[in-house]
């Protein structure tokens, strides 16, 4: 099919060579980042790609090279939950910091399992090269089969079997255990928690570890109320950790979200952050500077968890050597809630 009249044909890689005065191969190498072309060749043939606006055909490159050189960020949460979490955010910085210095895209998909279905024949159809799982939940199905055909690697372990699974995470436990540990040392002697979600990684680890310390410290560890992450549930657990009317001096929220909504209704009784009640977070994010007592919370190196996450996904997709589990260290960062 002819071009429509007026319209200039797209540059191809013959040009290129022809206004170069090198050949076709010559131009392949140089577009294709070889380091085997003479320099003053290479010169030339990137003179001409600027000169003619030469963009390299993606689509012939990955039916040579069989890669698409796109990498999913797969988050299963609502897409309300995704943009309201500033969690994600300092994700997706991490993730691109790293992408950047390489040839691959990346896109998101979120999935709230109400058709996993989809989002496995996307993620399955040749579209992209590996994929990213954050925020996943025991009962996911539409990443569950993708290890057997995909590279995949997950913040955090996965709770289910999903093959041999390649994933990192920060040390929730350890960093909670020093939460408590803070109130513990503290004083404060009837501490609760607000934990997050049990069929997720951060959820269960958290609770763990805010487990040790009250065992460590000799104290009762009955004060639990569970959370989803969201300052609304935060609100709510705190609620009603006061409706039982039992002695309550301190409280570990298993991130910032839940302790800011904690705050609220701590303050809402009439009690003061931290002469009554002591509270710790986790995280380290937005939620922990805007509320007032500053947080008291632990350090989550989030957009170094998501760095690490696409390294090692490339290093996969590549057929490079890979560790299966990177753990990153967290921190205390001493406020004055706790």
């Amino acid at each position: 099919m002819s071009a429509e009249p007026g319209s200039r044909p797209a540059p191809t890689l013959e040009m290129v060579a022809a206004l170069a005065g090198v050949s076709r191969a010559t131009v392949s190498r140089v577009v294709n980042g070889a380091q085997s072309v003479a320099p003053h060749l290479a010169e030339s043939v990137e003179e001409a790609v600027r000169t003619l606006n030469y963009v390299p055909n993606r689509a012939a490159r990955t039916l040579a090279s069989r890669r698409t050189h796109t990498v999913t960020l797969l988050v299963p949460e609502s897409t309300s939950k995704v943009f309201a979490d500033p969690f994600f955010a300092t994700v997706v910085e991490g993730v691109t910091r790293y992408l950047n210095t390489t040839d691959y895209m990346l896109n998101i998909v979120t999935s709230s399992e109400s058709d996993p279905e989809k989002t496995r024949r996307y993620l399955m159809g040749g579209n992209v090269d590996g994929v990213l799982v954050v925020s996943h939940h025991s009962g996911d199905h539409s990443w569950a089969s993708l290890t057997h055909s995909l590279p995949v690697v997950f913040a955090g372990r996965p709770l289910v079997n999903a093959g041999e699974s390649y994933y990192v995470e920060v040390d929730n436990e350890e960093g909670a255990l020093a939460a408590a540990a803070r109130l513990v040392e503290g004083g404060r002697r009837h501490i609760a928690t607000i934990a997050g979600p049990q069929d997720m990684p951060p959820g269960v680890d958290r609770l763990a570890g805010w487990r040790a310390a009250l065992a460590a410290g000799g104290l009762d560890d009955a004060l639990v109320e569970i959370g989803d992450f969201t300052v609304t549930s935060g609100a709510a657990a705190m609620r009603r950790l006061l409706e039982r009317g039992k002695p309550l001096d301190g409280v570990f929220a298993a991130n910032d979200q839940m302790a800011a909504g904690a705050y609220s209704v701590i303050k809402e009784k009439g009690l003061r952050i931290p002469e009554d009640i002591a509270v710790v977070g986790f995280d380290d994010d937005y939620y922990a500077t805007s509320v007032s007592p500053a947080l008291t919370t632990i350090h989550h190196p989030i957009a170094a968890l998501g760095e690490k996450m696409a390294e090692l996904l490339v290093e996969l997709i590549e057929g490079k050597p890979a560790a299966r589990v990177y753990r990153l260290p967290t921190s205390l960062v001493l406020r004055d809630s706790a």
